[in-house]
């Protein structure tokens, strides 16, 4: 584990940029420092690290996303998520605490995004009956970063989309006010939208009048609605 954390350090470090690190801390309007890595580099870097040492066990797993997301840098962060990512046989039910804290700690779309269609999505889709009811104690949390993140999870599920809880859903946070679950909203119907055009047309016809302007208008937005 120290082995693939070191690894990724140092390659970041030698890739850095300042000039590129000022910017895209300014895009993503962070404090949090950057190396000015980019994200071709960083996806290099990552396989480059998995193939010089390869993830062999769960706990082996969870200590390197957890040794590098406690690293400083938000690229070392990127790269926890991505290698969460990539060990797609290490993505289990047994693993939802680690995802929590990625997203509660991330607090931010870049993080959670990624989080929770990747990650959230794959294990909805493999064990439903134990991720459905944290989605639904999530949709209605305090924290708004596990409310997107409810709203997001089916983002690429397509035809095994569960169309009623995605309705649902969007409908329990459809009065808030808050940005992200308004712009989730909006994203999470329009993906769905290309599975089921008729349905999520219905859907924004029938709520027009609770949901949004924002979220109808980013669901909409390859619909005709006449």
């Amino acid at each position: 584990m120290d082995g693939i954390v070191s690894f990724v350090a140092d390659e970041l470090s030698a890739r850095a940029d300042s000039d590129r690190a000022v910017a895209m801390a300014a895009y993503m309007k962070t404090e949090m420092p950057f190396h000015g890595v980019p994200t071709p580099q960083r996806r290099v870097i990552l396989r480059e690290a998995l193939v010089r040492y390869p993830i062999r066990s769960q706990a082996e797993y969870r200590g390197a996303v957890m040794a590098l997301w406690d690293l400083p840098h938000r690229e070392e962060k990127y790269v926890a998520v991505g290698l969460a990512i990539a060990e797609r046989r290490w993505i289990t039910f047994e693993n939802l605490d680690l995802y929590r804290r990625l997203i509660v700690d991330g607090a931010w779309w870049d993080f959670v995004d990624s989080v929770a269609a990747n990650l959230i999505g794959k294990v909805l889709l493999e064990e439903p009956d134990r991720m459905w009811p944290t989605l639904d104690a999530w949709i209605d949390d305090q924290d708004l970063w596990l409310r997107r993140t409810a709203i997001l999870a089916q983002l690429k599920h397509k035809d095994r989309t569960d169309t009623d809880r995605l309705f649902d859903y969007c409908l329990r946070r459809a009065h808030e006010k808050e940005f992200f679950i308004r712009k989730a909203i909006g994203w999470a119907l329009r993906e769905y939208a290309k599975t089921d055009s008729v349905s999520v047309s219905r859907f924004l016809l029938e709520h027009r009048e609770e949901l949004s302007g924002l979220s109808f208008r980013e669901a909409a937005k390859h619909l005709d609605l006449g």
